[in-house]
């Protein structure tokens, strides 16, 4: 699950979360300890989450030991951010900053965090590359790079399945995916290009996976209501994800990308 504290949101996020978090865990096996020597056990790792909002990634991320910075523009996104991890026993782990990726290093350093989440930050960039070498400029070698980003087939199938036509076929054919001047997502993204954007700033892309492929389009009265069908539905989005095919019609898009580990390493 992707949040312990809301299971029916974990149909939007558990697969992310599955593979963030197996991400991590080889992270941890892979770095040296921690180098003040002060506890024995796993390495905390640093995690910068850009664009983190209230917590929904970085408190689950906090609670397995690890030290997160939430970069995100809103006051009151940061303000819900630290009353959630203080509720979740976390506070001393999670550390909030008013910025945005655009001016990334006005409130990070360069090259000092193990891994990055990158969630719902690529649509609303002016410049989605710049955006991404932000991301890895942040990391230390070796590093990990979480990509989450609104996916262009989901919201075609989404808009043909409402009946808006007119509007599926509009953002079959927009450059930035959008299906009209009403469309509150400024930009989507293929896996193609989402990767693309990743290899241009010098990541190797690790795993590529679809991500609410049927959760927006199943009934929640049928979810919340018929036994076993959460736990079914989540299995079921587990086993689509990997699967190219569901790709191009996935509501979000996932791309784990690692940086390079120093030479001799």
């Amino acid at each position: 699950m992707s949040d312990p504290y809301r299971p029916r949101a974990s149909l939007r996020t558990a697969v992310v979360w599955e593979v963030l978090k197996d991400a991590l865990d080889r992270r941890v096996k892979a770095a040296p300890a921690d180098p003040d020597g002060a506890h024995e056990g796993p390495r905390a790792l640093d995690v910068l989450d850009t664009g983190g909002g209230s917590g929904n990634f970085a408190v689950p991320v906090a609670r397995l030991g690890h030290r997160v910075t939430v970069v995100d523009p809103s006051p009151n996104a940061l303000f819900a951010l630290e009353r959630r991890a203080a509720e979740a026993g976390v506070a001393d782990r999670v550390r909030g900053v008013q910025g945005d990726a655009h001016g990334l290093f006005d409130v990070v350093e360069r090259a000092g965090y193990d891994a990055v989440l990158c969630h719902g930050v690529l649509e609303y960039v002016d410049d989605p590359a710049e955006g991404v070498r932000n991301v890895v400029g942040a990391l230390r070698p070796g590093g990990v790079v979480s990509l989450l980003a609104a996916g262009l087939g989901g919201a075609v199938l989404a808009r043909a399945l409402a009946g808006h036509f007119t509007e599926a076929r509009h953002a079959l054919g927009d450059p930035a995916g959008r299906w009209g001047e009403g469309d509150p997502v400024p930009r989507r993204f293929t896996a193609e290009q989402l990767t693309e954007l990743a290899e241009g700033a010098g990541l190797r892309v690790s795993a590529v996976h679809g991500v609410r492929v049927f959760a927006d389009l199943v009934p929640g009265v049928l979810v919340d209501t018929e036994p076993g069908a959460l736990e079914a539905l989540l299995k079921l989005e587990a086993a689509a994800a990997e699967l190219s095919a569901f790709h191009s019609v996935a509501t979000q898009l996932h791309v784990l990308g690692e940086t390079p580990e120093p030479s001799g390493a």
